[in-house]
């Protein structure tokens, strides 16, 4: 059975969706995957379903795609309503006309004084320039606009735990915001924020970014009872048919409720992971990498081990590092600037084309820039690769990842983290920067980038097409064609296909054991494993198996050379095909959850 990447990408959002019903998970873990599902389906409308909407719009498989989003969205309604019945003995949401006399004396204050200010009133001509995401109300006569800055849940002052929608607020309220009392109903809409432009320099992406906010109309959100000629008025000054609107009792956010998780009674949320450390490594990272090369397996082991591995930049006389999405703080960015301040050379390839994350990047540009880094042209290609190369007069050291170097998601996500100072792997790494630097495309020996990640997939997949054959790949996303059909004749040849895909697959084979897991920590990791002759050949790499990814984008793959490592990566991943509390079995007759027993491929222990 094939799919469209988008018809698998939606649904692993709802895998993350039903998250908020697992027994086993405390109740704000569940509230918290409610926002995750609505931040993912956001996305979708913004980005992911930019194929099908622009090639393909009113066909079966673009309304099939919307029918799927609708039927999500009122699930998750339902899991919202179900959730905050559960937590209200401690926890409540109530609706303005549950206040009393003296909780409105507050809130009259706030509507006027800090509400009202920040809306903007726009006239109906206007309304098919609304903005991406934001909250709208509509009125007979006008539109107002609610601001992205206000917070759309508010505590009520010596209520503990007990909290009010602002929507709601404005709604009893509207002569604040309206020139006379009028009904106002919510609506959002979602845009494409797609760039179509090619963007292979900073300014050339500035000048991209500008635009950006007036993609077309995606997908049109509005309120139950929302009138139908207003709501046909709307649809047409944003250009969408019948089935890309949906209506909904409000919130129309769910996002909402992770003031409800960062607030709510810690007992109900995850006891904190305590991560094992690499002491040794921590006390003196590059003494320990002389003897052999390290690997972990972030959350369970400590990401700190990278951040400490990027302050030996101090000791090195030369550094390259990838940056693709580091957050808004991040100790190994600093790392690397405090090195350039005392003289070190420092090149930085910085990619500023991280979806979302331009802005960040751009600050980022310019800090590094000032601190005296090299920060290396944006080439035509993304750069996706995750690697720190530090280089000393003793030689060189080098670490490869699956994950992003981000202190959030590295504490999140599970991803493997690779350690080396073989010679081998520090010139193939340092060949790749120099050969990026100067715009050339790199040739490399051990590692692999671009095509040859392709080809090293398949020459791994078609050594293995034989009855005793073994094929374990752990992927985000495995949706290239050449890849999937070596997989399919592999299978088919009596090979065992063992396929850890945790967002989009887009190849359910009878023969493929297929699973993916959702739980408490992001799966991140990219692996393929080959067991060739009994012996296990195993890479970590940074690329997922998708065509953009080999040929358009800088990635990289590197063997596990060192035995323990190698052992190491195929304990976690051999665990999470045994898992029974976080997986879905996924075949082509659908996807089946394994909760509530079995080994917890997720576990640290």
């Amino acid at each position: 059975m094939r799919l469209l990447p988008e018809q698998s990408w939606l649904q692993f959002n709802r895998r993350v969706l039903l998250q908020a019903e697992r027994p086993d998970f405390p109740l704000l873990e569940r509230m918290r995957f409610l926002a995750i599902w609505n931040r993912n389906l956001d996305e979708f409308f913004a980005a992911r379903i930019a194929k099908p909407f622009l090639k393909a719009r009113g066909s079966l498989e673009h309304r099939q795609l919307l029918a799927e989003a609708r039927a999500q969205a009122l699930l998750a309604q339902e899991r919202y309503e179900a959730l905050l019945t559960e937590a209200s003995p401690r926890l409540k949401v109530l609706s303005p006309e549950a206040l009393d006399e003296l909780d409105w004396l507050y809130f009259r204050v706030f509507l006027a004084e800090v509400a009202a200010p920040k809306t903007d009133l726009i006239p109906w001509e206007a309304a098919g320039d609304v903005s991406h995401g934001a909250l709208y109300f509509a009125s007979e006569a006008h539109l107002v606009r609610l601001p992205q800055d206000l917070p759309r849940l508010l505590p009520v002052p010596g209520r503990e735990g007990t909290y009010v929608r602002l929507g709601a607020l404005m709604r009893a309220r509207s002569d604040l915001f309206l020139p006379e009392p009028a009904p106002l109903y919510e609506f959002r809409v979602l845009r494409l924020l797609e760039s179509e432009r090619a963007r292979a320099d900073w300014d050339e992406l500035v000048e991209s970014l500008e635009a950006r906010q007036e993609g077309t109309p995606t997908f049109l959100v509005a309120e139950r009872g929302f009138p139908r000629a207003w709501l046909r008025r709307l649809r047409e000054a944003l250009g969408l048919g019948e089935e890309e609107a949906l209506t909904l009792p409000p919130p129309l956010d769910l996002t909402l409720v992770e003031r409800l998780v960062a607030e709510g009674p810690p007992e109900w949320r995850f006891a904190p992971l305590r991560p094992s450390r690499p002491k040794a490594f921590l006390k003196n990272p590059l003494h320990r990498l002389k003897e052999k090369d390290l690997l972990l397996y972030h959350p369970c082991e400590d990401y700190g081990a990278v951040e400490r591995f990027a302050r030996m930049a101090l000791e090195a006389e030369e550094v390259w590092a990838t940056l693709y999405r580091i957050g808004e703080e991040n100790p190994l960015a600093e790392a690397l600037i405090q090195a350039a301040q005392q003289g070190r050379r420092v090149h930085v390839l910085l990619e500023g084309r991280a979806r979302f994350d331009e802005l960040l990047n751009l600050s980022w540009y310019l800090r590094f820039l000032r601190a005296g880094v090299r920060v290396l042209p944006l080439p035509e290609r993304k750069v996706h690769a995750k690697a720190l190369l530090l280089l000393t007069r003793e030689g060189g050291y080098a670490h490869l990842g699956t994950g992003n170097y981000n202190p959030q998601n590295g504490r999140q996500y599970t991803d493997f983290s690779l350690f080396t100072a073989r010679k081998e792997v520090v010139e193939d790494l340092l060949a790749f920067f120099r050969a990026v630097a100067q715009g050339e495309a790199p040739r490399l020996r051990l590692l692999a980038t671009g095509e040859a990640i392709r080809r090293r997939l398949l020459e791994g997949i078609r050594g293995e097409a034989h009855p005793e054959g073994r094929i374990l790949l752990k992927f985000n996303h495995l949706t290239d064609p050449e890849v999937l059909e070596a997989l399919a004749q592999a299978a088919e040849k009596g090979a065992r296909v063992d396929l850890l895909v945790r967002s989009t697959l887009t190849l359910l084979h009878p023969r493929f054991r297929a699973r993916s897991l959702v739980g408490r920590f992001l799966e991140h990791a990219r692996v393929a494993a080959f067991r060739s002759g009994g012996r296990w050949r195993v890479y970590l790499t940074s690329a997922d198996a998708m065509p953009r990814n080999f040929q358009n984008r800088f990635e990289l793959l590197v063997p596990v050379l060192d035995e323990e490592a190698r052992s190491k990566v195929l304990w976690a991943l051999k665990r999470q095909l045994k898992d029974g509390r976080n997986a879905f079995l996924l075949t082509p007759e659908g996807m089946e959850p394994l909760w509530g027993g079995g080994k917890d491929g997720q576990g640290c222990r």
